[in-house]
């Protein structure tokens, strides 16, 4: 079984003491031990006071964006060697990156390898825009994103990979669970592919785009989905804390925690 993963992409949002004020939160809300795993990445600004305040905690930490070089005259820029020492994972190719910074997938490739030689995991994000999908270019889309991002990487059970249709994220408009388990499946296929069916199988895939705590089961329930990766529904705890309550009752019923302790944060959400 794929280890299940929430992860949260907190943006351009938090200050060093609203973030660390968040994953307090957070951690104090999930309680007892949880068999999902969870990730929170905040600002660069962020790490290492949120690293501090996750000490003796499962909660994984990850930043958002690196560059491909290790070091040099890149002004502004955050190397892979800067954040080994940091954190564990890293999003790359996060389509506001892609569409808002001009980044392509030649150059997300540039940061996948950067990223492994560095020890980090990669939270590797596809996905469509509105007209592709609209014109049924969505396998067309994800399959060229994937094959040209990991163009000569060793593919492994480390990557994770993000499906997140562009015209879904931040509107409020999610895809329909049904349409990205198939999309997941296309994703699973080719990573297949560009490895093996071995451990293309191991390799889990998220969900991202408008997920909130009242759709979100919507998506984990599905075969392909092993999680999902959430923008602003993760800047609140207790929204944050009901989807993983969530993922664990679909995906390890047995383990049931209390419905008390999810009410009691959805009522005292700020």
């Amino acid at each position: 079984m794929r280890l299940p993963l929430i992860a949260g992409n907190w943006k351009m949002n938090t200050t060093v003491n609203e973030a660390v004020e968040l994953v307090s939160q957070i951690r104090k809300g999930i309680g007892g031990a949880f068999d999902v795993e969870i990730l929170v990445c905040p600002p660069f600004v962020s790490l290492t006071a949120v690293k501090e305040a996750l000490q003796g905690s499962a909660i994984k930490l990850g930043a958002q964006n690196l560059h491909y070089e290790e070091k040099g005259a890149f002004t502004g820029e955050v190397s892979p060697l800067m954040l080994a020492g940091l954190c564990e994972y890293v999003i790359i190719g996060h389509s506001e990156r892609r569409h808002i910074f001009g980044e392509t997938s030649e150059i997300v490739n540039k940061k996948m390898g950067a990223a492994l030689k560095a020890g980090l995991k990669p939270v590797l994000c596809i996905g469509e825009k509105l007209e592709d999908n609209e014109a049924g270019r969505t396998a067309e889309v994800v399959t060229e994103q994937l094959q040209t991002s990991l163009a000569g990487i060793n593919v492994s059970a480390e990557l994770v990979v993000a499906y997140e249709p562009v015209w879904a994220i931040g509107t409020g408009r999610a895809a329909h669970g049904k349409q990205v388990n198939e999309t997941a499946a296309l994703v699973r296929d080719v990573l297949a592919k560009l490895s093996s069916k071995e451990i293309a199988g191991e390799i889990r895939v998220l969900y991202g785009g408008s997920v909130t705590a009242e759709n979100v089961a919507e998506f984990l329930e599905q075969s392909e989905i092993d999680g999902a990766l959430v923008g602003g529904a993760s800047l609140k705890s207790g929204q944050f804390i009901t989807m993983i309550q969530e993922a664990e009752y679909i995906y390890f019923p047995n383990n049931l925690q209390s419905k008390d302790q999810m009410t009691w944060w959805n009522a005292h959400e700020e």
